[in-house]
């Protein structure tokens, strides 16, 4: 993302940083004192993020991108300022992960209908016209004053659960 003039406040790069703090602190807590009551998250990340740290055969069969669920069986979690660690089981074989904060693309918690998306800018221009337009049923919203905001400075935002509900 090109630099902010010094006459503009660069409110989707504060945002962005400060729900990855959200994370960061909510992660901490359950490394801390565990997940309570039905708490569980979803988490999508970049697995070609260079500090993102993951099995080989990991790696080969989520190339771009990989959602891990933190609920029932995980161990080791560890959070720093950077991102965090955890072993998860995958099919009866534990692996270890290290997810950076930078690499996280959506983070759910189905429980309390809560979740963020970060939109990667990268190469992308910060012309409104040149993004994507949002999924079907996508809340353009925060969860702090619930208003509307334009698409061109939002770098994260509240998604929908719609895709992680499981059919009746």
């Amino acid at each position: 993302m090109p630099d902010t003039p010094p006459d503009t406040i660069a409110y989707g790069r504060l945002m962005h940083r400060a729900m990855r703090g959200l994370i960061q602190t909510v992660l901490q807590d359950v490394a801390d004192h565990g997940l309570p009551g039905e708490h569980h998250f979803f988490v999508t990340f970049d697995t070609r993020h260079p500090e993102a740290d993951l099995a080989p055969w990991l790696i080969d069969r989520y190339p771009e991108e990989m959602t891990i669920v933190i609920q029932h069986w995980y161990d080791g979690l560890e959070v720093d300022d950077e991102g965090f660690s955890i072993t998860l089981n995958f099919g009866d074989n534990p692996e270890s992960l290290r997810i950076p904060f930078d690499a996280i693309l959506t983070f759910v918690d189905p429980s309390v209908e809560f979740g963020l998306r970060f939109e990667t800018r990268g190469a992308k221009s910060d012309d409104p016209e040149d993004d994507p337009p949002p999924p079907d049923g996508d809340e353009r919203r925060t969860r702090a004053d619930d208003t509307a905001e334009p698409p061109a400075v939002r770098d994260a935002e509240v998604v929908s659960l719609d895709r992680f509900r499981k059919p009746h």
